[in-house]
């Protein structure tokens, strides 16, 4: 026996289709099952992650596989300032020279402001001249996550952290030697933890 499909009409749709799609939307806004654009995502189920803790002074400690940190919005939003959750929860930017690390000369580690894991070690940190710290590599790969980035009409390398996915800032590619790399952080998504 032969099936025939129905013909869509001169819009594309099919009379069927029509009306099988204003019934299953008039009843999910009969439900109050209608989207909220400003709901936060369910946060993801933690996973296991290997990164490498470090002290204060740089030293390379031990490397440990732990779950990730994974917290409601309203979570986040409770634990950290203001400017640190728009920055690290949502993707924004502090402004240039605003950041209380962009001048920062002492010795120590900088470390996420949300979950405390060893991001930088103040040794690779330079002068950038673009008002936000930066540094010329990370303190471990395994302590950050780079994934593309292509918000503002561009291609850029977002920064996070490896174990609760808070966004730091950017790397690019004209950075000083070794590495010629560099990271470009919000002051507000960092800790700086000073060497004892």
């Amino acid at each position: 026996m032969k099936t025939t499909t129905p013909t869509p009409s001169a819009t594309g749709f099919s009379r069927r289709g029509f009306l099988v799609t204003s019934t299953l939307a008039a009843a999910g806004l009969a439900l109050g099952c209608t989207r909220d654009s400003t709901a936060a995502p369910a946060p993801a189920m933690p996973k296991q992650v290997k990164l490498v803790e470090f002290s204060n002074d740089g030293k390379r400690l031990r490397t440990v596989t732990v779950a990730t940190i994974v917290k409601t919005d309203d979570e986040w939003r409770k634990q950290l300032s203001p400017a640190s959750y728009t920055v690290t929860r949502h993707e924004g930017t502090e402004r240039p020279y605003s950041g209380e690390y962009n001048d920062n000369h002492d010795r120590g580690v900088y470390r996420c402001i949300c979950c405390e894991t060893a991001l930088f070690d103040s040794k690779t940190k330079f002068e950038s001249g673009t008002g936000w710290p930066s540094f010329y590599r990370s303190i471990a790969r395994n302590n950050v996550a780079e994934r593309s980035d292509r918000s503002l009409g561009m291609t850029r390398t977002d920064v996070r952290c490896a174990r609760c996915d808070a966004h730091l800032g950017h790397v690019f590619d004209d950075g000083p030697a070794p590495t010629g790399l560099r990271y470009c952080m919000n002051s507000v998504a960092l800790q700086f933890a000073k060497a004892g």
